[in-house]
């Protein structure tokens, strides 16, 4: 099940190694974590999770280490020898993994989101980036540790808090960067994440961190309202003086909503057009749903005149609306849009993989209610040679007795 939400306090910065931790330390399987790693089929690590003081805070502490031939920790990000890899090379090992499908999943989306990051930087295609300290193997066995603890502790949606960076410079494989580095830069533009300042020349949060969070995670803001089920800190490797230099991590089952305060905001935003075809308008809701969105539809009206025309929707959240509103523009020629905010209580869902005939069908399936994923049943009915519609019914009978 994933009805667990994942709460992290990111008030002294956030490090790959440190939400592991947290995580582990929340209560996460560690035979979870490092049967991940194992699917990896990588060799050459290991990894120990160490209780630790960080100004008076017991927390835990990853304590990874990848033996490059020189007896390095390359949890050191400042290290100039980080091996590089081509992020298609990442992806390509981490889909080829037997991880489990939400584990998988997760850990792509972060690295192609990292791929097109630094693509933007150099100024290059995603597919030929190559990865310095994000594509160091400790840095893959962060990113796959933490997609691995998640689900074992059922989580189906993270939020975070503000993310706190320092300032001056940083030494990194391409040499001296402003703090917080370019990458992390564009990661929080992209969520439009909050940030808090302290007043440090540390490194606080870094690339890998601020991917998993920004990256996996739907709501920067305070802790939401939930019955808390377990708490965990994961500490950084520094223990500077004056305040603790950890993740806390907090699980918990969310509130029922009773009320608007306890939807969750987000945005609708729409556009009416009058100047484009039916095969259009189902073109751009493909868009804008690839793009981020919740759900999109078309709705018809009628427009000055007497003309026919249409009211384009997309139901977003912060994080996915400047993509959003920029595919609803570009698909449907708009000169203009305009937006809203509302609340919505989407309800507990969870997917399975049901077999019929020998085709793999995808169902949600809720409380009281199963539905097959329309593609996959399509692609099997016309496989079998079977009415859609049996194809339909055989796949949400299967999931109704899983």
């Amino acid at each position: 099940m994933t009805d667990r939400t994942a709460w992290f306090n990111c008030c002294a910065g956030v490090a790959g190694d440190m939400l592991l931790a947290a995580l582990v330390d929340a209560g996460a399987d560690r035979l979870a974590v490092m049967g991940a790693w194992g699917a990896l089929g990588v060799e050459g690590f290991a990894a120990t999770w160490e209780p630790v003081q960080r100004c008076g805070v017991r927390s835990l502490w990853t304590n990874l280490v990848v033996d490059d031939g020189h007896g390095h920790d390359t949890h050191d990000r400042h290290r100039q020898d980080h091996p590089h890899r081509p992020a298609s090379e990442i992806v390509e090992l981490i889909g080829s993994a037997d991880l489990p499908p939400a584990v998988r999943d997760r850990a792509t989306a972060v690295y192609r989101t990292l791929a097109e990051i630094e693509g933007a930087i150099h100024g290059i295609d995603p597919a030929d980036v190559e990865l310095h300290e994000v594509g160091a193997l400790d840095s893959i066995l962060d990113v796959v540790g933490v997609c691995a603890a998640l689900d074992s502790l059922g989580v189906g949606r993270i939020a975070y808090s503000p993310i706190a960076v320092g300032h001056g410079t940083v030494e990194t494989a391409h040499g001296t960067l402003p703090n917080p580095v370019p990458a992390v830069g564009r990661l929080l533009e992209r969520a439009r994440a909050r940030v808090t300042s302290i007043d440090t020349t540390m490194e606080l949060s870094t690339p890998t961190g601020v991917a998993l969070l920004t990256v996996l995670g739907d709501r920067c803001g305070p802790m939401p309202a939930m019955t808390v089920t377990a708490t965990g800190f994961g500490a950084g490797t520094a223990d500077p003086a004056g305040r603790p230099n950890v993740v806390q991590a907090v699980i918990g089952v969310e509130a029922a909503a009773g009320g608007v305060g306890d939807g969750r905001p987000c945005v609708l935003l729409e556009a009416n057009v009058d100047d484009v075809t039916g095969e259009v308008l189902a073109h751009a809701i493909t868009r804008l749903l690839a793009a981020g969105a919740h759900d999109a539809w078309a709705t018809p009206i009628v427009m000055k005149k007497g003309r026919p025309a249409h009211t384009v929707h997309a139901l977003v959240d912060d994080a996915a609306f400047d993509r959003v509103r920029a595919a609803m523009i570009a698909e449907t020629g708009t000169l203009g849009v305009r937006a809203q905010t509302v609340h919505r209580w989407p309800q507990q869902r969870d997917e399975m993989t049901v077999d019929v005939d020998g085709h793999s069908i995808r169902v949600k399936v809720g409380a009281g209610r199963a539905k097959a994923e329309h593609d996959d049943a399509l692609a099997a009915a016309t496989a079998l040679g079977r009415p859609l519609r049996d194809v339909l019914a055989a796949a949400e009978q299967l999931a109704r007795q899983g």
